[in-house]
């Protein structure tokens, strides 16, 4: 990450801008019925995505599984990792359920593929991926899921959205 220093702020060349739309970002009270609050990390760079946020924030609304407390602004930055590729949309949801992490993982990975997401190779594009950033205040190592997220304590695609919410 590239970050200089000019006129007393701070420039990322990894942060290209900030994107918003009619739900995002978006704050709501309640939830208090499930037991379990956790951080969702959303990203795509194929397609229309802003307008794939909006639809996966719809059915995820519409799941009575899950409540949306809160959807961070929408940022756009530099791909990483595999770099020869578009731009990503970046935004964290607050989430609240019931469930456990690992079947939160297996319904959001089938959200996944209802999104049109292919697993091609490491940090290809995608039409959305879906992380679990953070799950409460959980620890787990596994070879299915690994929490907090790796990239959540220094990734500016997680940190600023995160930034943005007055819940957290």
């Amino acid at each position: 990450m590239d970050v200089k220093s000019y006129n007393n702020a701070f420039i990322c060349n990894e942060a290209r801008s900030v994107a918003r739309s009619h739900f995002f970002p978006n704050f709501k009270d309640g939830g208090n019925e499930f037991k379990n609050s956790f951080l969702l990390g959303i990203g795509g760079n194929v397609g229309d995505t802003k307008k794939r946020f909006e639809l996966f924030l719809y059915k995820l609304k519409k799941d009575r599984r899950f409540f949306v407390k809160e959807c961070s602004l929408i940022l756009k930055n530099k791909a990483f990792g595999y770099t020869k590729q578009a731009d990503f949309l970046n935004a964290v949801l607050l989430v609240k359920s019931s469930f456990y992490a690992a079947d939160v993982l297996k319904i959001m990975q089938h959200y996944e593929k209802i999104f049109g997401r292919i697993r091609s190779f490491r940090n290809a594009p995608r039409t959305l991926d879906i992380d679990i950033l953070y799950f409460d205040k959980k620890i787990r190592n596994s070879q299915r899921l690994i929490l907090p997220h790796p990239g959540a304590n220094d990734r500016l695609s997680v940190i600023i959205p995160i930034g943005s919410m007055k819940g957290i």
